[in-house]
């Protein structure tokens, strides 16, 4: 048998060409774990408002591997020491950082699992690796855990300024047709530098950290709390909840292995073991589509109407205000629904319900975007901006909002 060319180059469609830089990433790249990330959506339900946004986290991951390698070329540049060692691991923490993501990004970690979030499937995931790869990822799982003792190692995985969020917003961006949200990520990278084993900004770096933090508030309104997208999200984690709740009771529902496993099991941080492990692995976007077409047929008014709703898109309707919404309001709605269908209260509920969105641009409480002035003094990037008023932008601000049917 021929042995493989590990060393391959990607085409990829917001950066050109993506070399992988090692043996270990190619296979670790290859390895069933991290394919089957290609099969999880990039954006969850985003794709019903915009249909552009098909892309998944296989694209994501590698993107910001190909980020990490120019930061790492741009501060070896400037005298900054990064062993091989550390290189290697800093791509590989990066490829793997969202590897814990289940079926639509997020919809796993707050409905079938209970307060399982993706951070900690990843670092399982991590970990599996680490054994059969014979501990070669140790270093880029200290780095992950912040426990590296170089501070900026970890502020490149998770930061203000992370290869992460910079890949998303660029990526992101491309794929909905959302031009607001493009970063210029190669500039603000090249901007980048190491003060006091910190990651900083040099001052020349202002505007573009500036425009990289309104693109980031753009696209946090216009797309990932877009009100349709949010209702989607919502119905899908209710949807899952329900499957739940009806399995709990005796109902066999038509799912694939995977999915009927987490349907009859209560999945904490304690009991994920390695076997847990294994047969989340086997669960992707298709395993919920699969579901969702077969349960439109089920005699649950609940299952199949929001089953139906998320396959064509007949979502409910959405209201977002400052203030809360009322009991009043809300009483009324599940009033008329549960008249109209001839349904329960806590059936109403599915489909009659509030909820609180955050958006905060910028965060000056912990982790702030460090400017490097000429003289070598560090300036938070919100106290240095002279054109932009960017203490605002670290407000958050809440919304509220009511979903509930439209009216025929």
């Amino acid at each position: 048998m021929n042995s493989q060319n590990k060393l391959k180059i990607i085409n990829d469609p917001i950066y050109g060409f993506i070399t992988i830089p090692s043996e270990l990433i190619f296979e670790l790249i290859e390895h069933r774990y991290f394919q089957r990330l290609r099969r999880i959506s990039q954006m969850g339900m985003s794709y019903l408002v915009y249909p552009g946004a098909q892309h998944n986290r296989f694209h994501h991951a590698l993107g910001a591997m190909h980020l990490m390698q120019k930061a790492v070329q741009v501060l070896r540049f400037k005298g900054i020491s990064i062993s091989e060692a550390e290189a290697e691991a800093l791509y590989i923490a990066i490829l793997l950082h969202d590897i814990g993501h289940g079926p639509f990004s997020h919809a796993m970690e707050h409905s079938i699992v209970e307060k399982v979030d993706h951070e900690h499937i990843s670092l399982l995931f991590m970990d599996a690796l680490n054994q059969e790869f014979n501990n070669r990822l140790t270093l880029a799982i200290q780095i992950f855990k912040n426990e590296y003792h170089r501070n900026f190692c970890y502020q490149l995985i998770s930061g203000q300024l992370d290869m992460d969020r910079m890949d998303y917003l660029k990526r992101d961006s491309f794929y909905t047709g959302v031009s607001e949200g493009a970063v210029n990520s190669e500039r603000l990278i090249s901007m980048l530098n190491v003060s006091e084993g910190n990651l900083v900004v040099e001052e020349k770096g202002i505007y573009s950290v500036e425009k990289f933090i309104i693109a980031r508030r753009f696209m946090y309104w216009q797309v990932y709390l877009h009100k349709t997208g949010l209702v989607a999200e919502q119905l899908l984690l209710l949807l899952l909840k329900r499957a739940k709740y009806l399995t709990s009771k005796g109902v066999a529902l038509p799912a694939s292995k995977a999915l009927t496993f987490f349907l009859n099991s209560s999945i904490t941080k304690e009991n994920f073991n390695n076997e847990v492990l294994k047969t989340f692995a086997k669960l992707d976007d298709y395993d919920i589509v699969s579901a969702m077409k077969a349960w439109v047929s089920e005699d649950d008014f609940v299952l199949k109407n929001i089953s139906d709703m998320l396959l064509y898109r007949d979502l409910l309707k959405v209201e977002m205000q400052s203030e809360l919404f009322s009991e009043e309001i809300i009483n009324k709605s599940k009033q008329e629904m549960m008249k109209e269908y001839n349904i329960s209260e806590e059936e109403a509920s599915y489909f009659v319900f509030t909820g609180t969105i955050t958006n905060q641009a910028y965060s000056m409480d912990k982790d702030t975007i460090n400017l490097l002035t000429k003289s070598g003094e560090i300036i938070d990037v919100a106290q240095a901006s002279d054109q932009l008023n960017l203490k605002a932008l670290s407000k958050v601000v809440v919304k509220n909002y009511m979903c509930y049917p439209k009216t025929k």
